[in-house]
């Protein structure tokens, strides 16, 4: 009987062994109607995950990307949180991506994205709604507004700031940057006030950003846990918010949250109250982070630029003195005269790469320079790996705004310039964040001096971040 026992029991074993073995064996190696990129897919499930958010502290590509470039090529898959992905830092490819987004490609995040951002969030929808929601935003940051509206406020807000700034020690400026814009721009998203609020709304995004781009562990103490528990808080404030709004029916429209409850109160709404949410909670991020990320790294850069810094100056100065009034406020054609400062933008949003991957998914099998691409499997954008080649940019590490002298306005992403995406979903709020950045930088390099006290130092995980922060101090000009 033991005998009978010991034989079921190796059998069972090594029945489970071999079942291990051939699910490893197909993991490593699926099945495709044509040849794969190469590269490896990592562990089964793990895949490459570890290796993909660790730490890189330069503004040169990720090791995980470089490493792979240099042993693979421009193409090759990997897994990342339990997904095949092929990986692209070829121009040729990542432009066709995205022009095919509808018809070969669609929008896709790793299942991990859209628990932090919403099963509903912009960025999971397709056709029909995904333009109607970009027709609303644009009511908000298209360029008729800016010029009409949100420039004047823009440059009141970071003259009250700078001024405030200046009569500190030092400011830590990622941080004071960052809430500058929360302040200004959910106050035309949702009213929010925060002298007025009970709830500290941009404490939740902050934990939630911390978090945005780790490793998804949901365990208490972790940045991916204080990441969800972020975003939930934040969506109690909005969805309080809402039913308060919906259960005034005479209420008048001031903000775009308004704008929003005006298109589900309609006889047969496009929106649900869950996309709605969704956006709302994506435009208060994307408003603000991506925006003070790249400022704060641009005033480093600048910093450690002269040249760079005496030429803008020369050109906001310029400006003032065509003044008849040389306080006055910034005007769209003052804005739109900044030929320098938007070669700055442009540099500094290079080297920046807030946006480490874009991602997309195969909706049939493609082939692509002899590989094959599988329906289903996800495809990573890599902009980073295209802004820093230098085979496209001379000297890709050096901050040079004069490289982008003569060429023709970037008004769309390109194969060799994807900061602010590409295609169909060419950031919405792309103007938004030229006018603050420009707005910025012309109240700084016109009233003020600044010195670094400490930080600065950054870290890709595979976002950005500043971990022990950029302090400086501001003085005024004479």
């Amino acid at each position: 009987m033991d005998a009978l026992i010991c034989v079921a029991v190796w059998a069972v074993t090594m029945a489970m062994v071999v079942a291990s073995v051939v699910w490893a064996y197909r993991w490593s190696h699926p099945r495709a109607n044509g040849r794969l990129p190469p590269g490896s897919l990592g562990l089964p499930l793990l895949g490459e995950t570890l290796q993909f958010f660790a730490p890189n502290p330069t503004c040169d590509i990720s090791p995980f990307v470089k490493e792979r470039i240099n042993r693979y090529g421009s193409i090759f898959k990997t897994s990342v949180v339990g997904r095949p992905v092929v990986v692209t830092a070829d121009p040729e490819l990542n432009y066709y991506v995205f022009q095919q987004e509808g018809k070969l490609f669609e929008s896709w995040y790793p299942d991990t994205f859209t628990e932090i951002f919403g099963r509903d969030n912009v960025g999971s929808l397709h056709g029909f709604m995904y333009k109607y929601l970009k027709s609303l935003v644009l009511r908000l940051y298209g360029q008729e507004n800016l010029r009409a509206v949100l420039l004047d406020e823009t440059d009141r807000a970071f003259r009250v700031s700078l001024a405030s700034w200046a009569a500190r020690p030092s400011v830590e400026l990622k941080d004071s940057i960052s809430a500058m814009i929360f302040d200004l721009t959910a106050k035309k998203l949702i009213s929010y006030e925060p002298s007025k609020s009970s709830e500290n709304l941009r404490k939740n995004f902050v934990a939630f950003i911390r978090g945005l781009i780790s490793f998804p562990v949901g365990i208490p103490g972790t940045a991916y846990h204080e990441c969800m528990k972020g975003r939930r808080n934040a969506m109690k404030v909005l969805k309080k918010m809402m039913r308060e709004r919906m259960a005034e029916p005479a209420r008048q429209c001031e903000d775009f949250f308004d704008v929003l409850i005006e298109e589900l109160r309609r006889e047969k709404p496009v929106l649900t109250e869950a996309i709605a949410l969704d956006l709302m909670f994506v435009l208060l991020f994307a408003s603000f982070e991506t925006t003070s990320l790249a400022l704060t790294l641009g005033v480093r850069l600048l910093a450690e630029n002269p040249m760079v810094l005496d030429a803008l100056t020369e050109e906001h100065e310029a400006i003032v003195r065509a003044r008849k009034e040389c306080d006055a406020a910034l005007t769209w054609a003052e804005y739109k005269s900044m030929t320098f400062t938007s070669q700055v933008t442009l540099e500094i949003v290079r080297l920046a790469n807030i946006v480490p991957g874009i991602f997309r998914k195969a909706l049939q099998d493609i082939e692509f320079k002899g590989y094959t691409i599988p329906a289903g499997w996800g495809v990573m954008v890599c902009p980073p790996a295209v802004h820093l080649n230098p085979e496209i940019y001379e000297d890709p590490l050096a901050f040079n705004p004069w490289r982008w002298q003569g060429k023709v306005e970037i008004t769309g992403g390109t194969k060799h310039f994807m900061a602010f995406g590409g295609g169909l979903r060419f950031c919405v709020g792309t103007d938004l964040s030229k006018v603050l950045m420009a707005t910025f930088i012309h109240h700084l390099v016109t009233k003020y001096r600044w010195k670094i006290v400490k930080g600065g130092n950054i870290v890709r995980t595979p976002g950005l971040s500043f971990p022990d922060g950029f302090h400086v101090q501001f003085f005024p000009k004479n």
